[in-house]
C-alpha cells in the first residue's frame, strides 16, 4: 500500500477558497507578524533585536502558501512605512524600514515565497521537511538581512554575520522545531487517518 502524497497548504484543506477568506488570512498573518515583532529583546551589541517574527513569517508562509504569505508581508512593510507601530518595539516609519533591519524585512517577503512554495509541494505535512523549509526560509532572510546590516552600519559583512546572524541561530533552531511540530499536527487534524 502506498502513502498518500499531500500537496497544497494546510489552510486550503479547511474550507473552500474565496476572496474574503483569502483577505482575512492575509490580514491575519500581517497582524500575527506585527504581534510577534512586539515580543522583542534588544541585544546590546547589534541593532537587530531578538523577536518571534521569523516564526510568524515562516510558519505563516507554510500554512497559507506563497501568494497569501507574500501579500501579508508586503502589507506588513507597507504599514510600517506608513508609520504604524508594527515593527519591533512598536517602531514604524520609513526610516525604520530602510534602517539596519531593512534587509531582514525584505527577506520576509522572499522567504515567504520560498517557504510557501516548498510547503505547497507537501513539505509541511512532516516534521522533518517542515523544519527544513523553515531553515531554507531563515537562510533567505539572513542572506538579505546581513549584507544590508553591513551596508547601513558601515561594517564588514563578517561583522554583520557575527552580530546579525550568529546570535539568532539557536533561537531559529528552536523555532524550526516548533514549526516542525505545529504544522504536521494541523494537517493531522484536517485529515485524521
Amino acid at each position: 500500500m502506498s502513502a498518500t502524497v499531500v500537496s497544497g497548504v494546510v489552510v486550503d484543506s479547511w474550507a473552500a477558497k474565496s476572496r474574503v477568506r483569502n483577505a482575512a488570512l492575509i490580514v491575519g498573518l500581517t497582524a500575527f507578524t506585527a504581534l510577534s515583532a512586539q515580543v522583542s529583546i534588544p541585544l546590546p551589541f547589534t541593532p537587530v533585536p531578538l523577536t518571534l517574527q521569523t516564526f510568524a513569517v515562516l510558519a505563516g508562509a507554510a500554512a497559507l502558501g506563497a501568494e497569501r504569505a507574500v501579500l501579508a508581508q508586503v502589507l506588513y512593510i507597507t504599514l510600517a512605512v506608513a508609520g504604524a507601530p508594527v515593527l519591533a518595539g512598536g517602531a514604524g516609519g520609513r526610516e525604520e524600514v530602510i534602517g539596519a533591519t531593512g534587509g531582514y524585512l525584505l527577506g520576509f517577503v522572499v522567504a515567504s515565497y520560498v517557504v510557501g512554495r516548498i510547503s505547497a509541494a507537501g513539505a509541511s505535512t512532516k516534521t522533518s521537511t517542515t523544519a527544513l523549509a523553515y531553515v531554507a526560509g531563515s537562510l533567505v532572510i539572513y542572506s538579505l538581512g546581513a549584507p544590508w546590516l553591513a551596508y547601513v552600519t558601515g561594517n564588514t559583512l563578517a561583522w554583520a554575520i557575527v552580530n546579525g546572524v550568529v546570535p539568532f541561530l539557536i533561537g531559529d533552531a528552536i523555532k524550526a522545531v516548533a514549526a516542525g511540530a505545529v504544522l504536521p499536527a494541523a494537517w493531522k487534524l484536517t485529515n485524521p487517518k
